[in-house]
């Protein structure tokens, strides 16, 4: 990473690169902003469990945006370079563009994205490009509009979110990445079309496979479509060929199609564990730092910092959190090891994908 000049022209150092207990270097950080979201996913956010009265974080327990930019500011000074902004839904914070303004600002940010499902898009994708965001992430598992309804909870609008997608690419927020969680017997019949649809548009679809996250999805094997699968599937209709990784760490398996027109990309995290790649912290909108996406446990680091911590104390804690974190938990996921993170893990509403 190469350094910035100060003001007065001085030259800072370069961030210092923080490496875990397996030597894994901190290199992005996963904001979520909030807890709610306007989609209901069974995977992530089962009605019946997060129905009208069940109690999400008050906005006192949230971080604020100067709590939250404290924190990534200090990130970057540990050699964080890429900064995402995740959910719950993100574009449910009305005040976003300047969240993102500041974070666009910090000295050592290369790489400044949102993942969101689009529904509330359209009308600020241009606000979003102005203020810094680099790009955008899309979550739409298909484009049957029957499928997509009973995956979004019974909340999405395919054309809304289509419509997002337009907006996106219209203010350079791109390259765009569809996310598409394929679930066995729910859309994986649907897969095909919607990887037709976003040939030949430049957009990347990213197949991931389902995943055991957080306690309420009741997640069996036998719902995982894998990788393997679905790109024999693709591979039949369209011919592919490998691509190498754009960076280290990097969690899809990157595919072109032989005839020109796009690239796709296979999330393996259940048949192909990438852990010893993973370079990724996780703050959530409470303010907990969480080390591995199927974390059981966090640190506060809203309570220091409300408590008065400067950035030299919060710098302290968050190296003293990766120097000793040693997660791998899909590398040695077993039934028995899931069984027992069934009951414990954190709820990827919190922390995002």
């Amino acid at each position: 990473m190469t350094s910035d000049p100060s003001p007065e022209g001085i030259v800072e150092p370069a961030a210092r690169e923080t490496r875990d207990a397996l030597h894994r270097p901190l290199h992005d950080l996963r904001i979520s902003l909030l807890d709610r979201c306007n989609f209901r996913c069974p995977y992530c956010m089962p009605e019946t469990e997060f129905h009208d009265d069940y109690q999400f974080l008050t906005r006192s327990q949230r971080l604020t945006h100067a709590e939250i930019l404290k924190v990534a500011r200090v990130a970057t000074g540990l050699g964080v370079s890429k900064l995402r902004l995740t959910g719950g839904e993100p574009l449910l914070d009305k005040k976003m563009p300047e969240l993102v303004k500041g974070l666009a600002a910090l000295p050592g940010v290369e790489d400044l994205a949102l993942t969101t499902n689009a529904m509330l898009l359209a009308p600020v994708a241009v606000k979003l490009a102005e203020a810094g965001l680099h790009r955008v992430t899309i979550s739409l598992d298909s484009l049957d509009e029957q499928v997509f309804r009973t995956m979004s909870g019974g909340r999405g609008d395919l054309q809304t979110v289509l419509d997002g997608v337009t907006a996106a690419e219209q203010a350079g927020l791109s390259p765009i990445k569809i996310n598409v969680v394929v679930e066995r017997g729910v859309n994986d019949h649907t897969v095909l079309d919607l990887l037709d649809h976003f040939r030949g548009t430049g957009h990347i679809v990213r197949l991931i496979e389902y995943m055991d996250v957080g306690n309420r999805n009741g997640w069996r094997r036998d719902q995982v479509v894998s990788s393997k699968e679905l790109h024999a599937m693709v591979q039949q209709r369209w011919p592919l060929r490998p691509l190498d990784r754009n960076y280290a760490g990097e969690v899809a398996r990157r595919y072109q199609y032989v005839d020109g027109l796009g690239e796709i990309g296979f999330i393996s995290s259940v048949t192909e564990p990438f852990c010893g790649s993973c370079s990724r912290a996780r703050l959530s909108s409470d303010g907990i730092l969480y080390t591995c996406l199927f974390a059981t446990q966090g640190t506060d680091l809203r309570e220091p910092i409300r408590n008065g911590a400067d950035d030299d104390e919060l710098g302290d804690i968050l190296s003293r959190i990766w120097l000793q974190r040693a997660d791998r938990y899909s590398e040695l996921r077993r039934p028995d090891v899931a069984e027992h993170h069934a009951l414990s893990k954190v709820e990827m509403y919190r922390i995002g994908g």
